[in-house]
């Protein structure tokens, strides 16, 4: 009889183990011995914020969650709360991350030089080159997804490690898309940060991830909603939630490009998805109307998952329902399982292997004394994201990403690249109505020299035609000599008081040689010499507008500039301070101007911005210019008017209340102080003075009432640049102007 029990006992512990327990959560023995339930999450970008409202509905309701499936964004919701993430947390992360910064491939500018964070500034897209072949220009999506998969592995450190998603304290799994085979691929394991990457890898938007021989992107396109995946992991029970719109679309709606691109992506995310939404027992449609995939401001997202609650809150007599027959009564609350805590920058992991993989000896011994990585120590995820913003950017590799697994004694942190780029080339379009459109490109090519050499080439298409070419010497990391050509065909309408005055068309041939340039972190210092030739093509004057000889000028000058930057972003400022001073000796036989003394022009502004409220911030400046000598050239005066520093001619200075080019007096001082509201996300309000004064001479300079200009700014924090119209006055011109743009300033 003894036996006949011991035997019996044995069984009946083989069939809890059978029943796929999770040691890692406190619910699931209970949950081996009962149904189980599924919470799966379908794809929809920016509207799968609303699966984080139904989550928080289920864990008031006190449902116990035992395996959960996702597409898309129901797989990064999904992957996180699998690991430990609860509504509350998600709720928090997704408020502050900046998914305009994620959802693209720009560098953080804290890693980046004033030069490069100036380029990004100035360009809307680039694309590295792999070298110089037909495949060089080809890149399988918009955005590399790098700054994406950076945070992914940041929210999912500790669990590095290629597991079976089993094991995770909620059994997980998600769903991708192989372009090879055009297959589902279904990831029930394996590395969790690149499976959520893979299952976001939106089609033309996002490069593919390549794993092993696949091609893997969106899941939407073969599984949005898998429902069938989980049940084939066990699920006796699925709550589902959609976020795609159920729509009845006539002949009529598809009268534009965009509508059919639409519902081709609709009709190819269709697939399986009427047969897994029949096989889900509580099935929650979201109402998404209104909002697309690309919804990622804050009110959106509070919007979406205030009414992914509410939906969820429809079913609730379902849900309780449900949870009466898995055997719980309505005050029943399931074990938590263990909150995972997201790495904050700060928080250290103890590095007991460091590996650098496709980068060079010389480059990982920078980075390791640089930031401080080596074995045994403990590193900052801070750190450690420094180190790959430095690779992509300082050192120009391409891609940057990191792993960290665990080992017996910390963590094995595995530093990988796609080797360096063969070159890099930016694009950037504006338009605006005075110069209707413009179109530059730059391309940067590292020689393989040593000491290292960057080899630029910048071009410009529009009114204001541009071409530079511009070789770079960096025998160190902070020091570097330039040599560089610039041709410039201006055309440029000159007004006095609002009313044009003189038309002015010259080329312009530059050549400079850059004898230092020091750049540390949010510094620049410069010493050049410089070789100008102003060949002037026409000059028509409406009466006298004072433009002196059209004679050809050649200046030869030497300059030193320096340059300080903390500003966080160049066009929406809302922290940091821009310092900028120059001052220059012009002559035209290496030692004198005309025969006399060298003429001299020094130059400087100073703008900082000051943070009142999370939206609302406060940007005072002061600048101007003195010119200093005998027969200056017209073309070197000082010149106004517009929102930018160095719209139409490098030396112009901005003055709101007007929008054309006008000339100045000799010694220029002025002070601007703009107020800035964000309206939701990408959405800004500005209201800007500026008061001036002006004379030939110093002394006179405050003796006679200053110029006064404002203007009030609406700009939209597009893809491609501020999107914008500005209205200003100003007491020199006395009437409105208008002025409407669309990109970067370049």
């Amino acid at each position: 009889m003894k036996r006949i029990l011991v035997a019996a006992f044995m069984v009946l512990v083989s069939a809890v183990s059978v029943g796929r327990s999770n040691p890692y959560n406190p619910d699931s023995a209970q949950s081996a011995i009962r149904p189980r339930v599924a919470l799966v999450l379908s794809g929809g970008g920016a509207k799968g914020m609303a699966h984080i409202g139904v989550l928080r509905v289920l864990e008031r309701a006190g449902i116990p969650v035992d395996i959960i499936c996702g597409t898309s964004m129901g797989a990064l919701v999904g992957g996180l709360y699998s690991i430990g993430y609860d509504a509350a947390t998600l709720d928090s992360l997704v408020h502050v991350q900046d998914w305009g910064f994620l959802l693209s491939d720009r560098l953080n500018p804290k890693e980046q030089s004033l030069g490069d964070r100036a380029a990004q500034d100035r360009y809307f897209y680039s694309l590295p080159l792999s070298g110089f072949n037909r495949q060089a220009l080809s890149r399988s999506g918009l955005i590399k997804g790098q700054n994406l998969a950076n945070l992914f592995n940041r929210l999912t450190v500790g669990y590095h490690d290629s597991i079976s998603f089993d094991s995770l304290p909620v059994p997980f799994a998600c769903v991708a898309t192989d372009m090879v085979k055009y297959g589902e691929v279904d990831f029930r394991g394996g590395y969790l940060a690149t499976a959520m990457r893979a299952s976001m890898s939106i089609p033309a938007a996002f490069t593919p991830v390549r794993l092993d021989t696949m091609v893997l992107v969106d899941g939407g396109l073969r599984n949005n909603y898998p429902a069938d995946v989980a049940r084939d992991m066990g699920a006796d029970y699925v709550i589902g939630v959609s976020v795609q719109k159920e729509e009845h679309k006539t002949a009529d709606d598809f009268n534009s490009a965009g509508a059919v691109l639409t519902q081709l992506i609709d009709v190819n995310c269709e697939n399986k998805y009427r047969e897994n939404w029949a096989i889900t027992d509580i099935p929650i449609r979201v109402d998404v109307d209104g909002y697309s995939m690309a919804s990622f401001n804050l009110k959106a997202i509070d919007t979406l998952i205030a009414r992914g609650e509410r939906a969820a809150m429809e079913h609730w007599d379902s849900i309780i329902g449900l949870k009466r027959r898995l055997g719980y009564d309505d005050d029943y609350r399931p074990a938590k399982i263990s909150r995972y805590q997201p790495m904050g920058a700060e928080r250290k992991v103890r590095v007991a292997k460091l590996d650098f993989r496709n980068v060079s000896s010389q480059d990982t011994a920078y980075l390791c004394r640089r930031y401080s990585l080596s074995e045994g120590d403990s590193v900052s995820i801070m750190q450690i994201e420094k180190a790959i913003g430095a690779l992509r950017g300082t050192l120009f590799y391409n891609d940057a990403g990191y792993q960290l697994t665990g080992q017996p004694d910390g963590y094995r942190l595995t530093i990988d690249t796609e080797g360096r780029k063969a070159s890099e080339i930016l694009m950037g379009i504006r338009f605006d109505n005075e110069e209707k459109v413009a179109l530059q490109f730059h391309g940067i090519f590292p020689l393989r020299f040593k000491p290292p050499v960057r080899l630029g080439l910048t071009g410009r298409l529009g009114k204001r035609s541009m071409g530079r070419v511009e070789a770079t010497v960096s025998p160190t990391r902070i020091n570097s000599f330039k040599l560089s050509y610039t041709f410039r065909y201006n055309d440029i309408n000159i007004y006095h008081g609002g009313n044009r005055k003189l038309n002015f068309t010259y080329n312009r041939h530059t050549a400079e040689l850059g004898l230092l340039s020091l750049s540390w972190r949010n510094i620049m210092f410069d010493i050049s010499a410089r070789y100008d030739y102003y060949d002037y093509r026409d000059m028509l004057s409406s009466g006298n507008a004072g433009a002196g000889s059209s004679d050809n000028d050649r200046l030869l000058s030497y300059r030193a500039m320096l340059n300080y930057n903390s500003q966080d972003n160049d066009f929406f400022t809302t922290r940091g301070s821009r310092f900028e001073a120059e001052y220059a000796i012009y002559t035209d036989n290496m030692y004198q101007y005309d025969g006399h003394t060298p003429f001299g022009i020094l130059s400087a502004r100073w703008r900082t911005a000051l943070r009142l409220t999370d939206r609302f911030s406060l940007r005072p400046m002061v600048y101007g210019r003195a010119l200093m000598g005998r027969g200056i050239p017209y073309v070197m005066g000082n010149f106004i008017g517009g929102p930018f520093f160095g719209h139409y001619i490098e030396h112009q200075m901005p003055f709101a209340g007007f929008g054309n080019v006008e000339r100045a007096s000799d010694v220029f001082v002025g002070l601007e102080c703009s107020a800035q509201q964000r309206v939701m996300d990408n959405n800004y309000l500005s209201l800007t003075f500026s008061a001036a004064c002006h004379d030939d001479k110093f002394g006179n300079l405050f003796r006679s009432l200053p110029m006064a200009g404002a203007r009030f700014d609406y700009a939209y924090d597009s893809m491609i640049g501020p999107l914008g119209a500005s209205l200003g006055y100003s007491s020199r011109t006395n009437s409105l102007y208008m002025y409407v743009n669309l990109g970067f300033e370049f």
